[in-house]
């Protein structure tokens, strides 16, 4: 007797790996997914292209102008004609994460917004990605605390763009 392929599959999943429960709590912070030196150390000037922006037009612009002070610390000028050595895009997303384990003593699980703030810098010539980096936190939607949170993010961010390489 033959087993379909799906069903093999299953079954292989099923008696080799075990459940595929996660368990645990994420991990929250700044993952670097891509950095070439190099290409980093050529860009002298960016400008924004089209991205996933924050449905919130008062958050977009505080995550812009984040971003946009960051490249700037960096050495990067911006460019809103012409071509720029790096294009700039960001995404966005909030999401409710739920506690692994009952906290409270009410037997309830905890739950919690989180944010994720994806940048990327891709060289505009050869669409390489030069810098990608990510962040998950737990964030308070409170309109009088966005500002600094978003800040906070960029900052925590930008920390991990390489240095220049040393002048010799």
């Amino acid at each position: 007797m033959r087993l379909a392929l799906p069903v093999c599959i299953a079954l292989g999943l099923w008696l080799g790996a075990g459940p595929l429960v996660v368990s645990g709590q994420p991990k929250y912070g700044v993952t670097v997914r891509t950095v070439s030196r190099d290409g980093l150390a050529k860009a002298k000037t960016y400008q924004w292209t089209e991205s996933q922006p924050s449905p919130d037009k008062n958050v977009d612009a505080l995550i812009v102008a984040a971003i946009d002070r960051e490249l700037v610390a960096r050495g990067l000028t911006k460019f809103d004609s012409g071509r720029a050595d790096v294009e700039v895009t960001y995404r966005s997303l909030s999401r409710t994460d739920v506690t692994a384990t009952k906290d409270r003593k009410d037997g309830a699980f905890r739950e919690f917004a989180v944010g994720t703030l994806i940048v990327d810098l891709t060289d505009s010539t050869s669409r390489q990605l030069l810098f990608g980096v990510r962040m998950d936190t737990p964030i308070e939607w409170d309109p009088a605390t966005i500002e600094a949170t978003i800040n906070g993010a960029a900052k925590a961010m930008f920390e991990k763009y390489p240095a220049p390489p040393p002048k010799r």
